[in-house]
């Protein structure tokens, strides 16, 4: 029997963070709408990871949700730490990326939103940052990556 929290089906999502000089693009699923004006995202994210780090640094990051054209992406930039892998030369050679509202982000995305840090709190072993939308943009609602399809697809055991 599954644990509570794996039996919910939510979308998989990409946050994108700058470091000192190249991107980071981590593989969210604590993601959660918290507030409709303005438009809030909590965006819960491990403390030992190069995204946190960034976050440290930097007041914007760029929210993505996945499509299923995304699923070859979700071990390397979910499973491999930022701090060893250079994710940002992994998607390039993929040819992965694309430019949107000045930011690097991943194509064939079903949504994007540009995200501006407002907050953060402690929260077990994540850091629960509370972000406002300031740009956003929906390319298609259909095919969207959902948790229930990594573990179908034995990414998540």
């Amino acid at each position: 029997m599954r644990r509570p929290w794996n039996i919910i089906n939510v979308p998989v999502y990409s946050l994108v963070t700058q470091g000192e000089e190249r991107l980071n693009v981590n593989i969210c699923t604590y993601v959660s709408a918290v507030s409709m004006k303005p438009k809030l995202y909590a965006i819960a994210i491990d403390y030992n990871s190069q995204t946190y780090k960034n976050l440290l640094d930097t007041d914007v990051a760029v929210l993505q949700i996945l499509s299923h054209k995304n699923i070859d992406l979700v071990k390397p930039l979910g499973k491999k730490s930022g701090f060893k892998y250079d994710k940002q030369r992994y998607l390039e050679k993929k040819d992965a990326l694309t430019e949107w509202n000045g930011q690097q982000v991943l194509k064939d995305s079903s949504a994007i939103l540009l995200l501006k840090k407002q907050n953060s709190l402690p929260a077990g072993d994540h850091e629960l940052f509370i972000f406002e939308t300031t740009r956003s943009k929906t390319f298609t609602d259909d095919n969207i990556l959902m948790f229930q399809d990594l573990i179908e697809a034995r990414i998540i055991l």
